[in-house]
């Protein structure tokens, strides 16, 4: 069998990256330092789908990578018990053989490690950082016993249920601007009324926003708030909707209601994105937005 390929953490970047723990807010009441938990396996090409293709997260990983405010974090892999509080053991066993992998196992390990960076991107934001992680597979459509659309376990759900069974947290908005609708995440969390899910709609960033900035605004008091973060919403992607200002907007939004309602308590995960070449900048101004600029 050949060795797999070794890749520095943050290529751009001649440093090793630690969790720490330190002051991150400056003058202006915009988080300084933000945590992008990721794992440079996430480089490969995993399975034949569009999320798994080859050079997807390049744009972001330069971008972010070489932008002063951005910390790179190490994604771990989830184990079979965090998986299994979203999932039943045949989806885990259906996803360890999937006859879509590019190479044996490969599929397998990148879901454990979308999965367990997810955590820790949960673990850092219920401290009151905001944090993102850049990770593939998605999730969204990842439900409790069954899995589709580019998606195997479902990193929302593994990481807010991680973060209950820690009693951490009771309650949580997630709010999906995926371009498709996250039927996993209603599966798994939607008749749980400590959950709150809203998958926005409108017509342009104007009716968009709106129906974002409404449904914040009438939502309940939770304890943390997460985006399932797709930009294929994008103008230039396959919903041919969104700028990418309104990207940043809506994760300014995200960080205004995480300070009123939930303690600053706030992270996003990355679904849906296929315009390559300009995922970098929409994560990277979504990730402004969260962080107050």
């Amino acid at each position: 069998m050949g060795r797999e390929p070794v890749y520095p953490l943050n290529p751009f970047s001649n440093s090793t990256i630690f969790l720490q723990t330190q002051e991150h807010k400056s003058f202006n009441d915009i988080w300084k330092t933000v945590k992008i938990v990721y794992h440079p396996l996430m480089q490969e090409h995993y399975d034949r789908t569009p999320a798994g293709a080859s050079g997807r997260l390049d744009s972001a990983v330069e971008i972010l990578g070489t932008h002063p405010d951005y910390e790179f974090v190490e994604a771990r892999p989830a184990t079979e018990e965090e998986i299994l509080r979203a999932h039943g053991t045949r989806t885990l066993d259906s996803v360890k053989h999937d006859y879509d992998s590019t190479r044996a196992g490969l599929l397998y390990k990148m879901a454990t490690l979308a999965a367990g960076g997810s955590i820790m991107a949960a673990d850092i934001a219920v401290q009151g950082e905001p944090s993102f992680g850049l990770v593939r597979p998605p999730g969204h459509h990842a439900s409790g016993d069954s899995y589709w659309g580019f998606c195997y376990f479902n990193n929302i759900a593994v990481s807010l249920l991680h973060l209950r069974a820690k009693g951490l947290i009771e309650s949580a908005y997630i709010l999906d601007f995926d371009l498709h609708t996250g039927d996993g995440n209603i599966n798994i969390l939607g008749d749980d009324p400590k959950f709150t899910i809203h998958n926005p709609s409108g017509n342009g960033d104007e009716q968009y926003l709106k129906d974002v900035k409404q449904s914040l605004d009438s939502a309940p008091d939770v304890d943390i708030i997460v985006a399932s973060a797709g930009f294929d919403q994008y103008e230039e992607d396959w919903g041919g909707n969104l700028s990418t200002e309104a990207f940043q907007k809506i994760g300014r939004m995200m960080k205004e209601f995480a300070e009123e309602r939930c303690e600053g308590r706030r992270y996003g995960l990355l679904e849906g994105g296929y315009n390559f070449e300009d995922l970098g900048k929409n994560v990277l101004a979504f990730c402004d937005g969260l962080r107050g600029v």
